[in-house]
């Protein structure tokens, strides 16, 4: 069992209809066809959308995409129109609101890894490879992959996990053109960034991304991109490859629901409980952090 702890009534917007209410986002249509975008505060863990939200998170994780779609414009278009707050949105959705391009969506999570880690590191040690590619012997947790690869999974639902998929399963449920242009796109934006974030003293581990076509058939980079909810980043003073690596995400709450402390069973199919506030405290410091590095810029918001 996995899903909402609690699930939210989507906000009622003149001029708005509802889409979809996601684990972080809330999906809209706005009357010129577009697509309105809201990053929530809540966060998801062990497959739950916990019923504790971070306070400022969904503002972070819009601001931090913002940054990177202005630091890849060259190398592919992004999904991005506007942040103009619709009119009689609530205030709140101001600085956390995209309004963005409709497109025909992939059904792929395109998946970019640098260092072997998390599902990869599963795949690894059972047969060597990571979605079906061949990596050579002897890494372990954290190391570095002799160069990064694309290892697409399937979208799930909310409360689903994604499913780790071949390239050649790509290619057949999207065709071989569009799956090309998947891991090429993926493999310069993640190439890309994690230069980027070298030069801050980050290591971008892992990432995944959301591509869709636009009307003229262009393919667009669309949803979030390079945030601590959708990569995996590191502080590269304490990389050390053969344990977890500290990461800037979401692992202060892993950490506490799966301690004694939070008295949670995740084996259960019991809900998880709400967050004490040191660990929301914590685990919003750290999203913050994570901005504050990569970008250059001060948080006042």
């Amino acid at each position: 069992m996995s899903g909402f702890v609690e699930k939210p009534e989507p906000v009622q917007v003149p001029g708005l209809v509802h889409l979809h209410t996601g684990k972080v986002r809330d999906l809209y249509r706005n009357e010129a066809g577009d697509l309105v975008m809201v990053a929530t505060d809540r966060i998801s863990a062990y497959d739950w959308v916990l019923p504790s939200p971070i306070p400022d998170k969904g503002k972070v994780l819009t601001q931090l995409s913002l940054w990177w779609f202005d630091q890849l414009q060259d190398l592919i278009p992004n999904h991005v129109i506007s942040q103009e707050l619709p009119e009689g949105a609530p205030a709140d959705w101001a600085g956390r609101t995209l309004v963005c391009k409709s497109l025909d969506m992939v059904p792929v999570e395109a998946v970019a890894r640098g260092y072997l880690t998390g599902s990869g590191l599963v795949e690894y040690n059972e047969s060597r490879t990571v979605c079906g590619l061949a990596l050579p012997e002897g890494l372990e947790d954290g190391s570095e992959l002799p160069a990064p690869v694309f290892t697409p999974a399937t979208k799930a639902e909310v409360g689903e996990h994604d499913e780790n998929v071949s390239y050649e399963e790509v290619a057949r449920q999207v065709g071989a053109d569009t799956a090309a242009q998947l891991r090429q796109s993926t493999l310069a934006v993640y190439s890309r960034a994690r230069d980027i974030a070298r030069e801050r003293g980050i290591i971008l581990a892992d990432t995944k991304f959301e591509f869709g076509f636009d009307k003229d058939g262009n393919l667009i980079l669309a949803d979030e991109v390079l945030t601590p909810d959708s990569s995996r980043f590191w502080p590269a003073d304490q990389w050390q490859p053969g344990r977890a690596q500290p990461s800037y995400d979401k692992q202060f709450v892993r950490d506490w629901l799966t301690s004694p402390a939070s008295g949670w069973d995740r084996k259960s199919e019991q809900p998880p409980p709400a967050l004490p506030d040191e660990v929301v405290t914590a685990t919003r410091a750290k999203y913050i952090e994570a901005y504050e590095l990569l970008t250059g810029l001060s948080w006042d918001a």
